[in-house]
């Protein structure tokens, strides 16, 4: 069956990786972004990857009833809506204290009401076929608050706390509407360059950094199998485990290091620096799925193939377990 598939934040970063790989299936793909130049980059992509129809929607998620409109447009269209991706993101890299009230009702009406706006959409339609797969591109930061990015962070734990209630709620109501939340470590997009910063140098995602592609594997496998929460890399396996076991030392180890390890050597001019808070930096240069970093990016995870492997990896526990428990008793005779 041709997947009817949705994708916010589409025109760069993950979700130009996730739209590409669902392209690439065949499926029939819709790309909601604000930006019209990489908005036309993320079609042509896709129709050269096999897509079987490509739809675009230039909007910004914050915009209830232009995302509704999208959603209803599909439908209209295609017939049905099987998959619905929640990616749209900006961020302000800035103490708290120097980031304005303006800026975190920004970040929260895109990456927190814009996932809710989303959701809302697809449920509506899902609910009424009684099908249908939701993703929440979420983070490590979901879970782990870091230093200068307080209005992404809180974005990221509201996320996680309307999936939690809504995932209840489908539980009861319609449990075949499946609900995830994929939880990305750092991830080389064009995000990093583009950025609100009052930094004095230029913002980097937290290494270890990971491809756009491997995010967007980990998005297609958590769609496709309905899971509850895929954590992806083991960045964020470490970032949740330090959370839950000694937060006050991660408090202090990110005193110390969050701020340096956030930014590269090269000064940032404040003068010439363009950021996407409020319009899009690629409205008329497209950027691509990737950012700066790709020389450092990895493609590939040992804790993805483990999260995604769950039971090769618990018949080749029990299986040691097995053998050391055979040998120990071959030990006593």
């Amino acid at each position: 069956m041709t997947q009817s598939v949705v994708v916010t934040g589409a025109s760069a970063g993950v979700g130009r990786a996730v739209a590409r790989a669902y392209a690439a299936r065949g499926a029939r793909v819709a790309l909601l972004a604000r930006g019209e130049a990489g908005l036309a980059a993320a079609e042509r992509d896709c129709r050269e990857r096999g897509a079987a129809d490509v739809r675009t929607y230039r909007l910004d998620v914050a915009d209830a009833a232009a995302v509704q409109h999208a959603a209803d447009d599909v439908v209209a269209h295609w017939g049905a809506l099987d998959v619905w991706v929640n990616n749209a993101m900006v961020s302000v890299f800035a103490p708290t204290w120097e980031v304005t009230p303006a800026e975190f009702r920004r970040v929260t009406e895109v990456n927190y009401l814009g996932t809710v706006h989303g959701t809302l959409a697809a449920l509506r339609h899902m609910r009424a076929s009684g099908r249908g797969a939701i993703v929440q591109v979420g983070s490590a930061l979901a879970y782990r608050g870091i230093p200068l990015q307080a209005a992404y962070c809180a974005t990221k734990h509201a996320i996680q706390g309307f999936n939690d209630s809504l995932r209840a709620e489908l539980l009861h109501d319609c449990p075949a509407v499946r609900l995830s939340m994929v939880q990305l470590p750092a991830v080389n997009t064009p995000q990093f360059s583009w950025v609100r910063t009052r930094l004095p140098r230029h913002p980097q995602p937290v290494p270890p950094i990971f491809t756009p592609e491997l995010a967007a594997r980990a998005i297609l496998w958590a769609a496709d199998r309905g899971v509850r929460e895929l954590n992806v890399g083991g960045p964020t396996w470490r970032a949740r485990l330090g959370d839950m076991l000694v937060p006050g030392l991660l408090d202090r180890k990110l005193a110390r290091d969050g701020y340096g390890s956030q930014q590269t050597g090269t000064r940032v001019d404040p003068s010439r620096w363009r950021d996407n808070l409020d319009r899009p930096r690629d409205d008329e240069r497209d950027h691509g799925a990737d950012g700066v970093f790709t020389d450092q990016a990895r493609n590939r995870s040992a804790a993805l193939w483990v999260g995604t492997h769950k039971r090769a990896v618990s018949g080749l526990a029990l299986a040691g377990l097995a053998l050391a428990l055979a040998g120990a008793a071959a030990r006593r005779l």
